[in-house]
């Protein structure tokens, strides 16, 4: 994709003669690259950049510095790292201290470069909902979201809530032909029944009480670029018929008009509801629901990209941290992070790391400063005297099998409930997963394994203990 307008790029770290040749291919598409291989006036020239691209070789010190620098300038052009392509290690790591993407050293093609910058722009640029593309799952979900871009084609993106659906619909936008268009986003559950009508379709003048003036709606004022509808699904029952003709026409008249205005624009629609079965319940429109998914990507939960939660965590860091002082994750609490299900994705991702950065202040963020949302955990009640095995500390739905005609049980069985209760003990007086399975004498990943086969036989084990 060719830029819209000149892009300056401050390139940080060594040359080789395959990236001057890579770096003048990129400025005959009107990328300029500023050459600046030392870091000490980078803090004056991040303010006239629109990103930076830092060469790593050995080590993470070059970004460590450029990092430094963007936080004292309080900038938030994106970072783009290259690295050898035998050196994912370092990649990893330069992703967890801020890096926006990291891209092969070996790569010089020019044309992916400025997929590269183009998204990096977008995903720099999103603060509440961040999308951090390390994961396999993530790269192949860009992949797919950057073809679906070229072509004008509705829209329909399913994934639960805080999963990054804007951020999807922002690079659908960016990386299309409606690019330098307007980008539109409405929550049809965000507004009162009564105005989503007017703020959609506009009205004109006289057409209700107090309606002095003509009003354009959302849907006109995306002429020429996108329109992105968020929770579609609550979209009142009433309106979908309107919204449909819309799909079907290409044009709107407003509330009271008698004119129909044509539209060139590209529809988004998004939810984090299963709109087959909101058609079962007769709330929502099936030829609506087919209109909207000419294409269909689904967005997976962060417990399903898990190499992107430690990126995605140093990148809230960075946003909260003091400017005299740069914050890093334990190895402790970057296994707890990891080992989390994250019922509230991104948003609960944030909102943990805000906290930690308060609680920890300065230097290191350890398990001690998560404080973790458990929205979807059932109540525990904690005993005042720690790992007690007395009946206080059982959770209240576990029962003892005793057998028929209260005979013993079978000693598999007593076996099973005694590892039970002891798990559920020490998951019970434990911070997180992390710390019971140091408290039991086993590591992390066995702990998982003997909850899930509790599971399987039918004990109950609840997401409040398996965390």
């Amino acid at each position: 994709m060719e830029t819209s307008k000149p892009v300056k790029i401050l390139w940080v770290g060594p040359l080789c003669s395959e990236s001057s040749l890579m770096i003048e291919d990129l400025k005959s598409h009107g990328v300029f690259i500023d050459q600046s291989a030392a870091t000490a006036a980078i803090g004056d020239k991040l303010p006239m950049i629109q990103g930076v691209i830092v060469a790593l070789e050995t080590d993470i010190e070059p970004l460590r510095k450029v990092r430094s620098e963007q936080t004292k300038s309080k900038s938030s052009v994106p970072m783009i790292v290259r690295v050898d392509r035998d050196n994912f290690e370092l990649g990893i790591l330069a992703m967890r201290h801020g890096a926006t993407t990291v891209v092969p050293m070996q790569n010089h093609n020019s044309k992916d470069w400025l997929e590269v910058l183009n998204v990096a722009k977008v995903t720099a640029a999103e603060e509440t909902e961040g999308f951090i593309f390390a994961d396999p799952v993530s790269r192949n979900l860009l992949a797919l979201t950057e073809r679906v871009a070229k072509v004008d084609v509705t829209v329909l993106l399913e994934g639960p809530t805080g999963s990054g659906k804007e951020v999807i619909s922002r690079i659908l936008h960016e990386a299309s032909p409606r690019h330098s268009g307007p980008f539109i986003a409405f929550n049809c559950a965000a507004m009162p029944e009564n105005l989503i009508e007017d703020m959609l379709f506009g009205h004109d003048k006289g057409s209700f009480t107090g309606a002095s003036n003509c009003q354009p709606g959302l849907f006109e004022q995306a002429q020429g670029g996108t329109i992105f509808l968020d929770e579609i699904g609550e979209m009142p029952f009433h309106l979908q018929a309107k919204l449909l003709r819309i799909l079907q026409e290409r044009s709107v008249t407003r509330l009271g008009g008698q004119k129909s205005i044509d539209l060139d624009i590209r529809v988004i629609a998004a939810t984090n509801r299963t709109l087959k079965n909101a058609i079962y319940e007769r709330t929502f429109r099936e030829d609506l629901y087919f209109r909207l998914s000419a294409f269909k990507i689904t967005l997976p939960s962060l417990s399903q990209r898990p190499l992107d939660i430690l990126p995605l965590a140093q990148q809230f860091i960075n946003q909260q941290a003091p400017i005299d002082g740069q914050m890093t994750l334990t190895t402790d609490a970057e296994r707890s992070l990891i080992s989390y299900h994250w019922p509230g994705n991104v948003r609960e991702l944030q909102n943990v790391m805000i906290r930690a950065v308060v609680l920890a202040q300065s230097g290191g963020i350890d398990l001690e400063h998560l404080i973790f949302d458990d929205i979807d955990d059932a109540p525990v009640e904690h005993s005042t005297s720690p790992f007690s095995t007395s009946s206080a500390m059982v959770p209240n739905h576990f029962q003892p099998y005793k057998g028929t005609d209260n005979q013993p049980k079978p000693l598999s069985n007593a076996i099973q409930d005694s590892e039970y209760q002891t798990i559920m003990t020490a998951l019970q007086r434990s911070r997180n997963r992390d710390q019971a399975a140091e408290v039991l004498g086993i590591s992390t990943r066995t702990l998982r394994h003997k909850l899930q086969r509790l599971r399987e036989q039918g004990m109950s084990v609840t997401r409040a203990y398996a965390r």
